[in-house]
């Protein structure tokens, strides 16, 4: 399995931008579709974004579109997601995942970061 650690969560205002970071351990980092989820209080766990191994293929849930982007860096270990216009409903923390198909991990992944929280005021 791979190893995962986030960060770049925080405190921001509502239309503010946050970048985070997801760092992946192993050598087995490219093999490996990868996903940012978020959990609110009192809410269930949903998948924001995915992406495939190479980076060619991602996929949005519908209350992000057009303001988040999820990338990698394959080169690095390391996946990102740009949010830019954040607005309250955006807070949650923020678990970045691993698995080993870009279909499967919409229903769940077999590794998973520590998350980090965000928090948008408005």
């Amino acid at each position: 399995q791979v190893q995962l650690v986030e960060s770049g969560g925080g405190l921001v205002q509502a239309g503010g931008s946050l970048r985070l970071s997801c760092a992946a351990s192993g050598r087995t980092f490219t093999t490996y579709a990868m996903g940012w989820f978020r959990q609110a209080p009192g809410k269930e766990r949903e998948l924001v974004a995915r992406i495939n191994w190479s980076g060619s293929s991602t996929s949005y849930a519908d209350s992000v579109k057009g303001r988040f982007t999820i990338s990698r860096d394959n080169a690095k270990n390391t996946m990102y997601l740009q949010m830019n216009s954040l607005k309250p409903e955006d807070t949650a923390v923020y678990y970045c995942a691993a698995e080993r198909s870009f279909s499967t991990i919409v229903t769940g992944a077999r590794s998973w970061g520590q998350g980090t929280q965000v928090t948008v005021t408005a």
